[in-house]
C-alpha cells in the first residue's frame, strides 16, 4: 500500500516502534498539504433519510473540486449511545474533512433506551444506503471502492464494529455488507466492551447492552470490535493520554490484539489531551484527526 505525504506523520513515527508496534507518543509537527489536496470549500451538507425512524437520516458534505471520483468518509457521532447526543456535534469536523476533498457522509442512528441491534442495524444501513440513495444524491460521484469510516468515542466503538462487521455469523446486525471500509480512524474508541464494563467501571456500555458481561454474554461478542479479529482492515487509533472518560489502555489493548492477530494498526497517543479535544477545532487531537482520515482517503493501493 502506497502512502502520501499526509499520512508521513503518522506511519514514519509508527514504522520506528518496529516489531514492538506503531505508538506515537509524540506526533511530529502536522505538514501543510499540497494546495492541490485542498479544493474549494464545501457545499452545503444534503440531508438524506436511509430509513423510517425518525433517527435513520444523514448529512451528505460533497467537496466543491469538480471531481467526478470522490473518495467518502462515513462520520459517526459518539455520546455514550444516549438520545440527547446527535450528529451535529460531527458537523464542524465533517465540513473540515469534506473541505480536503472528501465527500463525507455524517449519520445519525437511534440511540437511548432501545435495542442496541437496532442501533448497529442503523450504522450499519446507513453505510450500505452509499451504493443507493447517498450515491443518487452525490450525482454518482463516490468512488465505493474508497469508502472508510470514523468514530468518536461511542461512535468510535460503532465505527470499529463497521469495519469489521462482515466477519459477524449471518444471524447478526450488519452481516454480510456489501459496503466495505478500506480503513477505519477511531477517535477515543471503545474497543473492548467487556473491559470497559469490568475494569473501565463504565455504566454507559451496560446500559446500552442491557447487562453485565456476565449477563449477556452473546451481546457484547456481536457489538465489541476486540471480538472480531482479524477485520483485514487498516485501523489508526488516536488517544489522549489525558483521557479520564475512555482509557487510552482501550486503543493500546485492541492494537495489540489486532497485530497479533495479523491486522495492520497504528496508535497516536496524544500527550495531555483528553476526551473531548476530538471536537475542539484548535486542538491538536482535531487536527491530527483530520489528516489522518485524509491520508487513508487519498491513499490509492
Amino acid at each position: 500500500m502506497k502512502f502520501t505525504r499526509l499520512a508521513a506523520f503518522l506511519v514514519t513515527a509508527a514504522l520506528t516502534a518496529g516489531c514492538s508496534g506503531s505508538t506515537v507518543h509524540t506526533p511530529p509537527p502536522i505538514p501543510t498539504p499540497s494546495p492541490a489536496l485542498i479544493p474549494a470549500l464545501a457545499d452545503p451538507p444534503i440531508r438524506l433519510l436511509y430509513g423510517a425512524d425518525e433517527d435513520n437520516v444523514g448529512d451528505l458534505y460533497l467537496p466543491d473540486n469538480g471531481a467526478d471520483s470522490l473518495p467518502v468518509v462515513v462520520m459517526v457521532h459518539g455520546g455514550g449511545w444516549q438520545q440527547r447526543y446527535d450528529m451535529s456535534y460531527f458537523g464542524p469536523i465533517s465540513e473540515a474533512v469534506a473541505d480536503r476533498g472528501i465527500a463525507v457522509w455524517n449519520i445519525e442512528y437511534r440511540r437511548g433506551t432501545g435495542d442496541y441491534r437496532d442501533t448497529l442495524a442503523d450504522v450499519d444501513n446507513a453505510t450500505e444506503a452509499l451504493a443507493n440513495t447517498v450515491q443518487e444524491a452525490a450525482g454518482g460521484r463516490l468512488d465505493l471502492g474508497r469508502v472508510h469510516v470514523a468514530g468518536h468515542s461511542a461512535g468510535g466503538q460503532l465505527a470499529a464494529w463497521l469495519a469489521g462487521r462482515h466477519t459477524l455469523d449471518a444471524s447478526a446486525p450488519g452481516a454480510q455488507p456489501k459496503i466495505m471500509p478500506r480503513s477505519a480512524t477511531i477517535m477515543a474508541g471503545v474497543f473492548d466492551m467487556a473491559r470497559a464494563a469490568n475494569i473501565g467501571g463504565d455504566k454507559l456500555v451496560p446500559a446500552f447492552l442491557g447487562g453485565m458481561p456476565d449477563q449477556v454474554p452473546d451481546r457484547y461478542r456481536v457489538a465489541s470490535p476486540i471480538e472480531h479479529l482479524p477485520i483485514g482492515t487498516r485501523v489508526t487509533a488516536i488517544h489522549g493520554d489525558a483521557d479520564k472518560t475512555v482509557s487510552v489502555n482501550q486503543s493500546t489493548a485492541y492494537a495489540d490484539a489486532a497485530r497479533a492477530a495479523g491486522d495492520t494498526v497504528d496508535v497516536v497517543v496524544l500527550p495531555g489531551a483528553g476526551h473531548g479535544d476530538f471536537t475542539n477545532s484548535g486542538s491538536v487531537a482535531w487536527r491530527t484527526t483530520v489528516v489522518a482520515i485524509a491520508a487513508h482517503a487519498a491513499d490509492v493501493e
